[in-house]
């Protein structure tokens, strides 16, 4: 199969997990050892300002991304962050990863330090906890018709309502909602 790294996968209603139910997921790895990814539509009851309070991090309180939400990534190692941005072009933090040309992820404290200051990317989400895959089981999960996949866009990301995500994703791949059945079936 081919990778699905920089796709979305889009949580068909049949996926009951409570964790999963109604989630678009972004892929950022996608092999032979498996997958990771990052929910990028459940926010959390925290925002930007509370969370670097919480970790020292001195910040600018009146800087419009201060009051920005925090994201639910997924069930695994939920204490964990990561920032998910639009790159800053020659701008390198202590441990990032260009995902493509158009968004980045970096783990580092240092660009926590710049998210309320002018040195902080365009467009950025901070996102705890991860979901991850062991070797075969994000293929087996696709052929049991959990996950709907498209290309990832930065537009559904950090231009859509977090709440309007899942329906975007789906009209994306030219189908209403309600189109949607959750009987699962192959000819």
């Amino acid at each position: 199969m081919q990778s699905l790294e920089n796709h979305f996968l889009v949580a068909m209603p049949n996926l009951d997990d409570p964790m999963f139910k109604r989630t678009v997921i972004y892929v950022c790895e996608h092999n032979e050892e498996g997958a990771m990814g990052l929910i990028v539509n459940q926010t959390i009851d925290v925002d930007v300002s509370n969370l670097l309070s919480r970790i020292s991090i001195d910040h600018d309180e009146h800087h419009p991304a201060a009051t920005d939400t925090i994201f639910n990534g997924g069930p695994v190692q939920t204490d964990r962050g990561f920032v998910l941005h639009t790159p800053i072009p020659g701008k390198k933090w202590s441990s990032s990863l260009n995902l493509s040309d158009e968004l980045s992820v970096t783990t580092s404290k240092d660009i926590l330090e710049q998210l309320t200051t002018k040195q902080s990317p365009e467009k950025f989400m901070i996102v705890l906890g991860y979901a991850n895959w062991s070797p075969g089981q994000l293929e087996q999960e696709l052929t049991e018709n959990s996950w709907l996949t498209i290309p990832a866009t930065t537009g559904l990301i950090f231009d859509i309502p977090p709440n309007l995500r899942w329906e975007t994703a789906v009209q994306q791949l030219g189908i209403n909602t309600w189109q949607l059945s959750s009987a699962v079936g192959h000819a």
